[in-house]
């Protein structure tokens, strides 16, 4: 009966070492799942400060964008605006260059009939006291 005691002894320390194993086995589980559970903690601290670093980046960045395209709206209108004008006033400078011309044009023939309205008054003039001097030659000259 000896042997059976020792079977018996053997198989409680077989038992009490699988017992011991299965333990630190549950040791080691629960030491990396602490360590897991820390260190996904951690991330997801990490996580959250990120995200709010980029929020916060994103804050910034916002304000920025939108002054820039309002600026940029405000550019492409004024450019719009420009051309416009610009055609307008190349067009106004053709009709005052045409305008101009014209007045020239009339000036010079108002100037040119000014000069033949005095040589005509001129001659207008010289002829009446040709023909008063007749007339006057007429009325002192007994004969005529």
């Amino acid at each position: 009966m000896g042997t059976s005691d020792e079977n018996v002894e053997d198989e409680k320390l077989a038992v009490e070492l699988f017992q011991a194993r299965e333990e630190e086995i549950a040791k080691k589980k629960m030491q990396v799942r602490e360590k897991l559970e820390f260190q996904l903690d951690q991330a997801e601290e990490k996580s959250r400060r990120l995200a709010r670093v980029w929020e916060e980046l994103e804050v910034l960045k916002d304000p920025m964008r939108k002054e820039l395209a309002t600026v940029r709206k405000k550019i492409d209108k004024a450019n719009q605006e420009l051309r416009s004008l610009g055609k307008s006033c190349h067009k106004k400078e053709k009709e005052y260059r045409e305008v101009m011309e014209a007045f020239r044009n009339k000036n010079e023939k108002k100037n040119k009939l000014t000069i033949t309205l005095v040589e005509l008054v001129k001659e207008s003039e010289k002829a009446r006291l040709r023909k008063l001097q007749e007339l006057m030659g007429k009325i002192t000259d007994p004969s005529g």
